[in-house]
């Protein structure tokens, strides 16, 4: 799996032209940061069409329909706040995040799969506290070996995040490329300035 799947959508430049709209919740700060909480530019307009979000900012680009127009949404905020989750999934991209997209035996970014610390074989089972990112050449190396037998160990050992800790680490690797000048206050107005 490429290192960087997890920016593809900011880095085409074929995306930009879709006008995607960022999603804020009701208290001005995004659904979340990785990956950044955008909509279709259709979705964005049928929600203020609705009347389910407020438009912050827009795009130059008009979007016409028989009876109106309307200039297309880069920035919207929910009119009801939705409550964060508290419990954190127990998916391929949280675990990724968990570990900052590196492997947790070599450190590399490259070709990230995920890894049974205790090998299913000999009784692992796949929790936060037993799988682990990692490359596809220590996966291999490691095989169904324990840590000690295949010469590998860990950078740091496997726990499960609290929600809140998943969100900041979203924020700390946000994609550095394209953001659209509209998005900008919204992204980092709640980050610590310096002296």
């Amino acid at each position: 799996m490429d290192g960087d799947f997890r920016t593809h959508f900011v880095r085409e430049p074929g995306s930009l032209r879709q006008h995607p709209a960022l999603v804020l919740n009701a208290d001005y700060r995004p659904l979340s940061y990785y990956p950044l909480s955008l909509w279709p530019w259709q979705e964005a307009v049928k929600a203020a069409f609705l009347d389910r979000v407020d438009i912050i900012a827009e795009y130059d680009e008009v979007v016409r329909s028989p009876s109106m127009s309307l200039r297309i949404p880069s920035v919207v905020v929910l009119k009801d706040f939705v409550k964060p989750q508290k419990r954190v999934a127990f998916t391929r991209f949280n675990l990724f995040l968990r570990d900052e997209f590196r492997c947790q035996y070599c450190g590399s970014k490259g070709e990230l799969t995920f890894d049974h610390v205790v090998p299913r074989a000999s009784g692992g089972i796949t929790s936060w506290e037993n799988v682990v990112a990692a490359c596809a050449p220590c996966n291999l190396r490691k095989g169904s070996k324990s840590l000690h037998r295949s010469g590998l160990s860990l950078q740091k050992p496997p726990r499960q995040p609290g929600a809140e800790e998943l969100r900041n680490m979203g924020r700390r690797k946000f994609p550095p490329n394209h953001l659209h000048d509209s998005w900008l206050d919204f992204l980092y107005w709640d980050a610590e300035l310096e002296a």
